[in-house]
């Protein structure tokens, strides 16, 4: 499932493309078709992201409310669009421009405040100018439930993943399984501020990398990593392999119906 950084660049993609513009908005697959005919040229007036959510607003009233899920996947490009396939739930286009959407889990037209209600119900986001890390503290902090669970729970953070879970853990060795009340405030003040900035460069590289300069491959003489994730990583998807820092093997587990990685030597208990 793509991570908050994906959806804030998605977010300003659509800004720089169709913000303040006319835009034409289609269902070629027909499932959005209803809600498309009441938005098609309208002005594109309104761009949001919070967490793993995108809203494209339009004038007039009314969001298009977008979550991905696992599946859902975005093509923006540049014209001649190419004809729209029976698989494309929302076509989005302005002279130059188009976005098509597959796939989504959610793709749907929602009031002021059915949006509203739903960054209610989310976690403060590190990518969102002004949104508090005080509020996911205040539930870690009194929490049973293991860092690498609540990282993970987007009505305490919105728009951490599986990846960017298990790296920020590693960069600042904490043990995944710690409980959320023995985390130390200095602990979390520090990873929200690596999290916004390591998200920050994800949304301007469009991929997530997390590996200090040192760690790079041309500095340890280290072949790169291949993965259909791109980026340099810590742990994400290094199972059986030896860490960067340590050389100690990395490990690998199910939590929170997800995989998580880790290195026991570095994220010592």
């Amino acid at each position: 499932m793509p991570e908050g950084h994906t959806i804030h660049r998605l977010a300003q993609d659509h800004r720089d493309r169709f913000a303040g513009r006319e835009v034409r908005v289609s269902s070629p697959q027909g499932r959005f078709a209803e809600s498309a005919a009441l938005l098609d040229g309208r002005v594109l007036d309104g761009v949001d992201a919070h967490g793993k959510h995108l809203f494209l607003g339009f004038q007039g009233g009314g969001w298009v409310h977008i979550h991905l899920g696992l599946f859902g996947k975005y093509a923006i490009g540049t014209a001649p669009a190419p004809p729209p396939t029976d698989t494309v739930r929302l076509r989005i286009a302005h002279e130059g421009h188009y976005s098509d959407l597959r796939g989504p889990t959610t793709c749907a037209l929602i009031t002021d405040g059915e949006k509203q209600a739903i960054s209610d119900r989310l976690g403060p986001d590190p990518l969102r100018k002004g949104d508090d890390p005080d509020r996911a503290w205040e539930r870690i902090s009194r929490s049973r439930t293991t860092v690498a669970a609540l990282l993970m729970d987007q009505k305490i953070v919105a728009g951490v993943g599986n990846v960017y879970r298990a790296e920020v853990l590693f960069r600042h060795g904490i043990d995944p399984y710690r409980l959320g009340k023995d985390l130390t405030r200095g602990e979390w003040d520090a990873m929200w501020r690596d999290l916004a900035a390591l998200m920050r460069e994800g949304v301007r590289n469009n991929r997530i990398d997390t590996v200090r300069d040192e760690h790079l491959p041309e500095a340890m003489g280290r072949p790169p990593r291949v993965d259909d994730h791109g980026g340099e990583v810590y742990v994400y998807r290094r199972a059986n392999m030896p860490c960067h820092i340590c050389g100690g093997e990395i490990r690998t587990a199910g939590l929170a119906a997800r995989n998580l990685f880790w290195c026991p030597t570095c994220q010592a208990p």
